[in-house]
């Protein structure tokens, strides 16, 4: 089983610069996507239903906006397209397909870069998103949460961390509050348990030569319960080609969907 994670930066944007002529030549069977910054109607056939796959959206309220989605080999038994927390599900931040005992969710947690509205915002959605992963880890199901988390996690996930100690997404409540998701609920972040390397990002600032350069962040997981997550076998990030300011998170499980 094959899946794929990618911020999209939105998703027509994506689809100018090729992603869905790249899409079916990399044989995935599930493409989680985040930052659509579209409305439903702007969701054409060619986007919806690409080369076979099962397209489901969870379009924001606000055009342009946020907006995550899955694409799917096979048709999902059950879709969830919410969290049941009307201020975070107007934003269209989290997808859920399950298919028997796996759950695939695309997720996409607010960045508070842009204001102190905004981080209180983020603080809003991990207070209440905590206890959904809790939930999430006591079904008994395995998951699968991909997406962009807007957290850097440790100091060999972002190349600046010293300059960025005070800046959202390193922030230190944020960092804690991951290691409580990996340490304390025991989900597992899949790229790193298998590549412990430094320099490997998914996201670069389009100021300055961050991409040249590589100076990046590694903002983009699949987070997981320990059982799918022991089946990991390979872990990428493409960066051939370029469909966003973010790159594609490919990981590879010894899985039957």
């Amino acid at each position: 089983m094959r899946i794929i994670t990618l911020n999209l930066n939105g998703v027509r944007s994506a689809s100018n610069k090729g992603f869905f002529h790249w899409l079916p030549k990399q044989e995935a069977d599930i493409v989680c996507v985040q930052e659509l910054k579209a409305q439903a109607t702007d969701l054409t056939s060619n986007i919806r239903t690409p080369n076979n796959y099962y397209g489901y959206f969870h379009c924001a309220e606000k055009k342009g906006y946020s907006g995550v989605g899955i694409f799917c080999r096979r048709k999902p038994k059950k879709i969830i397209e919410d969290i049941g927390i009307p201020k975070i599900d107007v934003e269209g931040r989290y997808l859920r397909v399950d298919f028997n005992n796996l759950s695939i969710i695309s997720v996409y947690l607010p960045s508070g870069s842009s204001g102190e509205h905004r981080q209180i915002a983020k603080f809003f959605f991990l207070k209440h998103f905590f206890p959904i992963l809790k939930k999430l880890m006591a079904s008994g199901r395995e998951v699968i949460l991909c997406g962009d988390w807007n957290i850097a996690h440790k100091e060999i996930d972002l190349k600046n961390w010293r300059s960025n100690q005070k800046n959202s997404g390193f922030l230190p409540e944020e960092r804690v509050w991951l290691t409580n998701v990996l340490d304390k609920l025991h989900f597992v972040d899949v790229f790193r348990n298998i590549n412990k390397e430094p320099d490997q990002y998914t996201w670069w600032s389009n100021r300055g030569q961050a991409w040249a350069k590589n100076v990046g962040w590694r903002i983009d997981y699949q987070i997981a319960t320990p059982k799918i997550a022991s089946k990991a076998t390979k872990v990428s990030i493409y960066k051939t080609e370029r469909f966003s300011d973010h790159s594609p998170l490919i990981i590879d499980y010894n899985y039957n969907l």
